[in-house]
């Protein structure tokens, strides 16, 4: 395959099927590689009973329903993956498939880079890295290098069923290790659980699930992270259609509760002191959503019934009032050590200047230090909703109206005799249809 194209995206998951459609709409000529198949992360890095976090008319793309779906129901991972499959349709998205992207450099002496993949060279003037936050599982450098326990991270897990007999660490409490273990405690097993520092908002209040009150307090739109909120993770589930995520209920239900996880030695697990703290840090953050929540029913005259039974907190387990400072795994019974530690980006593909002293990307809503080159999918990228699919949908606007701008400027460039008559990206899109052909 040897090529060339205005602007290529890299990732047809939901930020690259997202692309592509405003892409289209401004006439832009586009390409999308993936070197899987559609959405595949959704079906293939996920464990089996994973549901979106969000509800069906909160968590999708303005231009398609999920269809058989409840507009309050969370919806089943493979839905979501056939969802893209289908807005990629839909949209007549110029995907291929099969491919995978392995080098981009800059070109010398002309715009654009080259792009070198498995089946061949790309030419492109723009390049979008739409491969998204959940590239490679982070397993932390602690691990035990102990081949009596079987370890594995949360894109790994399936199903109960897939461990070995025996008890189970699970060391990370955001919404996938809080979800994986209250999974395990339910089909039996023993489950100790590593409580970090956390957000937990409720799942619904007052009628109303969280994702509308962040929604109407304009919490979505938040363009930075409060101070010290950089590591904190959210705990929130739509497994079992939805619930509210208590960790001092989770632990009278049996999963005992253990601080952050600070090391093993000899098969010992150390715990922080820290998990009463981390606690107490996250009903603080629930009970505040709480009073803005009641502050805006009330200024707002909403006719929202009160719900004073969602601020009783339980009273503490006996895991809190001793917590363990360290743990003998194997005489815990513990033969699995599952890691809900997160994921790290990997842009060792992407050679340009486009990346601060930490590695990370450099950008500014998507927009990055190295003109043409765009990042998309990212955590926080222009607001707190980027990492919510109809944030990436957002996102994706900026993004492609920023590259219809900077279109709409050479061609200006490349015809300055007529500057005045020169229509825009943008006004050759509404007077033809300049969607690219869809590649099968």
């Amino acid at each position: 395959m040897s090529t060339s194209t205005d602007t290529l995206v890299v990732g047809a998951g939901q930020a690259g099927i997202a692309m592509s459609e405003h892409l289209s709409r401004h006439g832009v000529p586009h390409l999308v590689l993936e070197r899987d198949r559609i959405a595949e992360r959704w079906r293939t890095a996920r464990w089996d009973s994973l549901v979106a976090n969000g509800p069906a008319w909160h968590d999708r793309f303005p231009g398609l329903t999920f269809p058989a779906i409840s507009p309050d129901g969370f919806v089943p991972k493979e839905e979501v993956a056939d969802y893209f499959e289908a807005y990629a349709r839909k949209f007549d998205v110029p995907v291929r498939t099969g491919v995978e992207v392995t080098r981009v450099t800059p070109n010398q002496g002309r715009p654009g880079f080259t792009v070198e993949t498995s089946q061949g060279t790309i030419d492109a003037q723009r390049v979008v890295a739409a491969t998204g936050a959940f590239q490679t599982p982070v397993i932390p450098a602690i691990a035990p290098q102990d081949e009596r326990f079987t370890q594995l991270h949360t894109a790994d897990y399936r199903n109960p069923e897939q461990l070995p007999e025996g008890a189970v660490l699970v060391v990370g409490a955001g919404s996938s290790g809080t979800q994986v273990a209250a999974e395990l405690n339910r089909a039996g097993r023993q489950v100790y659980l590593s409580v970090g520092p956390h957000n937990r908002p409720p799942r619904a209040y007052r009628g109303r699930d969280f994702c509308w009150w962040l929604g109407v307090l304009g919490e979505w739109d938040n363009e930075v992270r409060r101070p010290g909120s950089e590591h904190v993770t959210i705990a929130v589930t739509g497994a079992r259609g939805g619930y509210t995520i208590d960790f001092r209920e989770l632990a009278h239900a049996g999963v005992t509760l253990v601080g952050r996880t600070e090391s093993f030695v000899d098969g010992v697990a150390r715990f922080a002191s820290d998990l009463r703290a981390n606690l107490d840090a996250g009903d603080a953050n629930y009970l505040a959503l709480l009073d803005d929540a009641d502050a805006y029913a009330e200024r707002n005259g909403l006719d929202l019934p009160p719900e004073p039974e969602a601020r009783v907190i339980p009273p503490d387990p006996d895991c809190v009032s001793n917590p363990l400072a360290e743990l003998d795994l194997a005489k815990a019974g513990i033969t699995t050590i599952i890691w809900a530690a997160g994921f790290s980006q990997d842009y060792r593909w992407l050679e340009v200047d486009a990346f601060d002293a930490d590695g990370k990307p450099s950008h500014q809503r998507g927009v990055s230090s190295e003109p043409g080159v765009y990042f998309l999918g990212l955590p926080w990228l222009s607001r707190r909703g980027s990492s919510f699919i109809w944030g990436v949908w957002h996102d994706a606007k900026l993004i492609a109206d920023h590259i219809a701008k900077m279109r709409d400027y050479l061609a200006r460039y490349d015809s300055p005799g007529s500057v005045s008559a020169t229509p825009s990206a943008s006004d050759a899109a509404s007077s033809t249809d300049s969607r690219p052909r869809r590649v099968s």
